[in-house]
């Protein structure tokens, strides 16, 4: 089965903020799942990922194993800090077109890539405003895991469509999260 998701960036000074929701077919927001907020310029990422912007109760994390890095994996904690899994960028094959993984135990890594090398390509020169869409495909079989589908506008707000529902949804979630300020948007 399908599932849709809406991430919509909150515009604010020092903090990236974000709100997660599950959505219809169309865009619209159905049901709020999370809230998330990341301050910018830290040199070890760690971001939680709360119900609702009162901020009280979380529900999963994000955090960088080590100072942001070229080679730097992410892993994201349940309530409990259990790891769901990871997500890592292949720093080699981004020099031409972004390419990240993600894992979590028991399944198939899941290897994304943007989707146009033209818009990739035109963006490392300078024309940052160029959105990128992603296909995570599982590694063993090709078949689609999750697409991350950037819409055009004044804040940023990312359509998450995931195919392969064996996959935790925290940990796409947070993927999809995370590829707004890792990637410099």
């Amino acid at each position: 089965m399908t599932a849709h998701y809406l991430i919509r960036q909150r515009i604010t000074l020092g903090v990236n903020r974000y709100e997660l929701w599950t959505s219809d077919a169309s865009w619209a927001a159905v049901t709020e799942l999370a809230f998330a907020q990341q301050k910018r310029m830290k040199l070890k990422e760690e971001v939680p990922f709360f119900a609702d912007d009162s901020k009280q109760t979380v529900r999963f994390s994000l955090k960088a194993r080590n100072v942001m890095d070229v080679a730097s994996v992410v892993d994201v904690f349940d309530v409990d800090g259990t790891v769901i899994g990871s997500f890592s960028k292949d720093f080699k094959k981004s020099l031409l077109i972004s390419t990240w993984y993600v894992d979590q135990p028991g399944l198939p890594r899941a290897i994304g890539q943007e989707v146009s090398q033209l818009y990739a390509i035109v963006r490392r020169i300078g024309f940052s405003f160029v959105p990128y869409n992603f296909l995570f495909t599982a590694e063993d079989t090709g078949q689609p895991v999750m697409s991350i589908i950037r819409k055009w506008g004044v804040r940023d707000a990312y359509r998450i469509t995931v195919e392969d529902e064996r996959y935790d949804a925290r940990l796409l979630l947070a993927m999809a999260t995370g590829l707004d300020f890792l990637q410099n948007r």
